[in-house]
């Protein structure tokens, strides 16, 4: 019993060494980072594999007999049990080696951490699930569909329960991150076709509020101490609440009437999730359906997702709100109010400004009613030339000028809210912009199609022809329209059937004055916002290229002109060399050694593939005097020339799969 318990004692010691030797071996010979506890496992597994294979090689080639007894002398036999030794040691390395390529070593991660990652991957998958089966449920159930092997020609198309409706019902079902998603597929004309663009427009984020006490701490959490320490006072009933934030009325110490914008606890964390899932649901309509990769579904999702993100640090929105308010007081149109921001009252999650007195425009009807028209009509003529302004001369706007986030104030004037999204145009934009609305108002198709193709992005084969054809069609009929259709509306559309790449920030511009529309219908529903635009536009082109404005532009040209023809000696030195340098591209020290590792790697690949394909001949051959039985000299040493081709094949390969070798 002694002798069993250390013969087997001695066998796993020796599976133990032999592990660590296959170990070793990977990580000098291979140059691989392999972890240890991989190592053992398929060491232990080579080693256990390694006594059968050797049992089975010596049986066939002769070297012990039917018995089991010795044929060969024990030099012979211990070759042979060497040589099927190494060759399950060569396969276990290769094991190694290919397991590290695909499933490198990491670290192990902390334990709470994992724990923690589980659960939210846990909820988010909960979470995913629940949005499935709300898009199933409502007839959306094609985004979740692969292409059928009978229709692998035919592109996944919506079904006919996949009405613009019941779209609005699932995003509905789907929460707050998914309506403010529909939201801004509201606004995506170029995208979408006009139904889906009415039915989205019809979704209305709604909110209970929060007691006062879950409030109350985020403010004291994000200012650093007691309410009183900033504020004089803070109403605890909240004027609104929003998906994300609840606004509150408050007073700062020296009089001054304020609102307070505070993010509700745990939004961030749940629009984030949901943000993940929607990226992913656009990654597969992106991969199954064609419409998707036209849409270019991944690219707005995660342009949602950055969006949102930014909306949810009011820090970024402190800042909007000072950038637009600046380019208000810059345009010379006192119509409009951009409340004050507050430095000290503003945070992450609570930003204070001042209170701007007056009733939404969607809820101001009744007040408009009871205004002369003439009134009425300076009211939107204020604030389309306000807009207009900013947006082709400042080049700072608000990005989401809907009817909520404009107040009518009891002295005629209006004031905008909510600044988490703001447009900037760069000045060769606005240029381009204003440009392409000036050949639109002279109804010139030639030159609107050009300013147009200076601005977006044609698709290689694009019917130049034929856009033109179209942008004619839609300025003869804009004369004939009855105020209520849109010159940008239909110029999107255009672009959206000619498959055009509309830059973000003209996009966001475009989509800024289509919404803008519904503001002014509601405060005058004869004024013609299409006419007024293109009449106005000259007047703001002028100012964009006021005389100063242009002289500063030419002097720049010119002295940058200056500069490069000065320059322009040096440049033609410098490429000289530069070309002298090309010629002695491999002279230094570091293109050596580059050059020589090469050279040794590609050496090294093709001496590994000659000992392989000469120890296959030589065994092939089976020629030479016998060493065994069954086995003579030339198979032996072909079998033993390829296995070190093999090894040498190996390292090649991890230097091919393995990167950064440690």
């Amino acid at each position: 019993m002694f002798d069993s318990f250390l013969f087997w004692a001695l066998f796993v010691g020796l599976g133990l060494v032999y592990a660590i030797g296959v170990g070793f071996a990977t990580r000098s010979l291979m140059g691989a980072p392999v972890g240890w506890p991989r190592t053992y496992v398929v060491g232990l597994l080579v080693y256990a594999a390694s006594w059968p294979f050797a049992a089975s090689t010596a049986a066939q080639s002769g070297v012990v007999d039917a018995a089991g007894d010795l044929d060969v002398p024990w030099l012979v036999a211990a070759l042979f049990i060497a040589l099927s030794f190494g060759w399950v040691f060569a396969f276990g390395v290769a094991i190694l080696v290919v397991s590290e390529a695909l499933f490198p070593t990491q670290a192990l991660p902390n334990p709470i951490t994992s724990f923690r990652d589980l659960l939210h991957r846990r909820r988010r998958t909960q979470r995913y699930l629940e949005i499935l089966s709300i898009l199933s449920r409502h007839g959306i159930g094609w985004v979740i569909q692969g292409r059928r092997r009978s229709a692998a020609r035919h592109p996944v198309r919506p079904q006919r329960t996949s009405t613009p409706q019941a779209l609005v019902n699932a995003l509905n079902d789907a929460g707050v991150t998914f309506v403010k998603l529909g939201q801004v597929l509201a606004t995506r004309r170029d995208l979408l076709p006009a139904p889906y663009i009415e039915a989205l427009s019809t979704l209305q984020t709604s909110a209970s509020t929060l007691p006062w006490e879950s409030i109350r701490e985020v403010i004291e959490t994000e200012i650093g101490g007691p309410i009183d320490t900033v504020f004089a006072e803070v109403s605890e009933t909240p004027l609104a609440a929003a998906s994300v934030a609840q606004v509150h009325a408050g007073r700062l110490h020296d009089g001054t009437p304020v609102v307070l914008k505070v993010q509700r606890p745990g939004a961030a964390a749940q629009v984030a999730a949901d943000v993940d899932i929607i990226v992913r649901l656009a990654t597969r309509l992106e991969e199954r359906t064609s419409w998707g990769r036209d849409f270019g579904a991944v690219t707005l999702a995660t342009g949602f997702a950055r969006s949102l993100s930014e909306e949810l640090d009011y820090r970024i929105e402190f800042r909007n709100t000072r950038q637009v308010r600046s380019a208000v007081a810059a345009s010379r149109n006192d119509m409009l109010i951009v409340p004050r921001v507050y430095d000290e009252a503003s945070t992450r999650r609570l930003l204070t400004m001042d209170r701007v007195d007056g009733t939404p425009l969607n809820a101001s009807r009744r007040h408009l009613a009871s205004l002369p028209p003439a009134q009425r009509e300076e009211l939107a003529a204020g604030l389309l030339d306000s807009v207009l302004e900013q947006i082709v001369v400042q080049g700072v706007f608000h990005a989401d000028l809907h009817p909520g986030n404009l107040l009518l104030g009891d002295d005629g004037r209006l004031g905008m809210i909510d600044f988490g999204a703001v447009g900037v145009l760069e000045r060769s934009m606005r240029e381009g912009l204003a440009t392409l609305l000036v050949a639109a108002a002279s109804e010139d198709d030639i030159a609107t199609t050009d300013a147009l193709l200076l601005l977006v992005d044609a698709p290689d084969g694009a019917d130049l022809a034929a856009l033109q054809a179209d942008i004619g069609r839609v300025l003869t009929l804009m004369k004939h329209s009855d105020g209520n259709s849109s010159i940008f509306s239909q110029l999107l559309d255009v672009v959206r059937e000619h498959r055009l790449g509309v830059p973000v920030p003209l996009g966001i511009a475009f989509r800024s004055i289509i919404t803008l529309q519904s503001c002014l219908r509601i405060l005058d529903p004869r004024f013609d916002m299409a006419e007024r635009a293109l009449d106005r536009v000259p007047h703001f082109l002028g100012r964009l290229l006021a005389p100063r404005a242009v002289l500063g532009s030419l002097e720049a040209q010119t002295a940058i002109l200056i500069a490069t023809v000065r320059k322009l000696p040096r440049r033609l030195d410098s490429l000289t060399t530069n070309v002298e340098k090309a010629v002695r591209a491999l002279g230094g020290p570091q293109d050596h050694g580059w050059v020589g590792e090469i050279v040794t790697e590609s050496v090294g690949a093709l001496i590994a593939i000659a000992l392989v394909a000469l120890g296959i001949v030589l065994v092939v051959a089976d020629a030479g005097p016998l060493i065994t039985p069954n086995v003579r000299l030339y198979s032996f040493l072909g079998a033993s020339i390829a296995l070190a081709g093999f090894v040498l094949i190996l390292r090649s390969l991890r230097r091919l799969f393995v990167r950064n070798p440690r």
